[in-house]
């Protein structure tokens, strides 16, 4: 339960390393996240009434992580903890940026040094195509955090899938450009990554690519051909599943043409895929979390728990599971290891790269650290968190309302909060809380506060 401190600002000498010996070594990254994804709504988990067989591909030909979560249980914060390697707490953003400045919950940190900054010494091309949800304005957009090229959505979502508009406002880039394009944003951001992957066949350096789809989050508007084919195959299913599942597999359509793509490129064999997604389903809207409690925006299971799997041919051998615990903050330190990068001192994430090439895992146990800030009635503005200790969670579900204990071995459907009989260890956990909500609280997540 010990933290190392956190590092947020790099020293120049760090930042302008030069470029070191290029070889074959160095990977292509794509990492793939979902929005809103839960954990059962891929046919990879066996769920009868989906269809994802891309997705399942992943899965099939790597390795599937089967205890991973998401840093938070909304979409800002696991995106930070994705592209910083920290509790996003500890880089500004504990809740959901918006454009309307007072319903947003975070700001990312001008000190975070996110993911593409750290590639580059390494000679690589950076990218992001899809959603970005971390900033609107500078210098809080991709390319100020050291994308090199962004093609996409700076929203936290669209009122339609279809004009790309939020709250009457166009958030669609290319780099600094506003563009208008036509077309469903899943064809679009699936087309711009084809063309980007395409594009970096013909270079001579090594690239990452983060694909944000904004799919299945709401609106749930699938065109009308897939949502066809899911009610004639799925007649009797609720339409509220059905619009749900048709989303999810033209979402699916998709990385299959990404993954198509870097075969006929001749990428495939030397390019890393993770897939995962930023939170659990939103059960209002038919998501499916499989046998866990809850879902989106909640600190239960159902929330936080998501699927993930990596892909590299000739490296990860195919079929394979890991039932070790990782985070999406994970991700930071594997992709860093994978491109032969060192991650900064005090991140929190820990590299997952030796399980997935079929050796011991590097990393030891670990606590985790969840949680979220959100505003209106609910919550007033106040956090909600999650603390896990081995076989022991704590969490706090509403800012208004108890802790709650439960151990997930015995219980892992978070059935029987035992917080009334487990003094001892709730006293243990609820301390250990403490002290990481004030490290977190040591960064601003105000604009103001700058």
């Amino acid at each position: 339960m010990i933290y190392r401190p956190l590092l947020l600002l790099l020293t120049v000498c760090q930042l302008c390393l030069p470029i070191e010996a290029q070889g074959d070594d160095r990977p292509n990254v794509l990492v793939i996240l979902a929005d809103d994804l839960g954990l059962g709504d891929t046919s990879a988990f066996g769920t009868k009434d989906i269809r994802t067989p891309n997705i399942d591909r992943i899965f099939r030909e790597g390795m599937t992580c089967d205890s991973f979560y998401a840093n938070s249980c909304v979409c800002s914060p696991t995106r930070a903890a994705l592209l910083s390697g920290c509790y996003p707490d500890r880089v500004g953003v504990p809740g959901v940026i918006r454009d309307v400045p007072a319903d947003s919950w975070g700001r990312l940190s001008p000190h975070a040094v996110l993911l593409p900054r750290l590639l580059k010494p390494r000679g690589y091309q950076t990218a992001i195509v899809g959603k970005w949800h971390l900033g609107y304005e500078r210098p809080d957009r991709p390319n100020d955090h050291g994308f090199d090229f962004f093609h996409g959505f700076l929203g936290d979502m669209m009122d339609d899938y279809r004009t790309h508009l939020r709250h009457g406002h166009n958030f669609m880039r290319r780099n600094d450009e506003t563009i208008s394009p036509a077309g469903h944003a899943t064809d679009l951001f699936t087309r711009w990554a084809c063309e980007y992957l395409a594009e970096r066949a013909e270079a001579k350096q090594p690239f990452f690519l983060y694909l944000a789809f904004n799919a299945p989050h709401g609106p749930i508007q699938p065109p009308d051909e897939w949502l066809q084919k899911v009610k004639l195959r799925e007649p009797q299913m609720p339409e509220k599943r059905q619009r749900l599942v048709a989303l999810i597999e033209h979402l699916d359509a998709g990385i299959g043409r990404v993954l198509d793509t870097l075969e006929k490129t001749g990428q495939a064999k030397n390019t890393l895929v993770l897939f995962t997604s930023d939170n659990g389903g939103l059960l209002e809207e038919g998501a499916n979390n499989g046998p866990w409690r809850s879902g989106k925006t909640h600190m239960y299971e159902g929330g936080l728990r998501v699927p993930c799997a990596a892909r590299w041919p000739g490296r990860i051998a195919p079929g394979t599971n890991t039932n070790r615990t990782y985070l999406t903050m994970d991700v930071f330190p594997t992709v860093l290891e994978a491109a032969g990068a060192s991650p900064p001192a005090g991140i929190d994430g820990a590299s997952f790269l030796s399980e997935l090439l079929g050796k011991p895992a590097a990393a030891g146990p670990r606590d985790y650290y969840f949680v979220r800030r959100e505003g209106g009635l609910a919550y007033g503005g106040k956090t909600i968190e999650a603390y896990r200790h081995g076989d022991w969670k704590l969490l706090q579900d509403s800012p208004f309302a108890p802790l709650e204990l439960y151990n997930l071995v015995r219980d892992p459907r978070e059935t029987t909060n035992v917080a009334k009989t487990e003094r001892k260890m709730l006293a243990e956990l609820s301390a250990e809380l403490r002290r990481q909500i004030q490290r977190g609280g040591q960064i601003p997540w105000q604009a103001s506060e700058r």
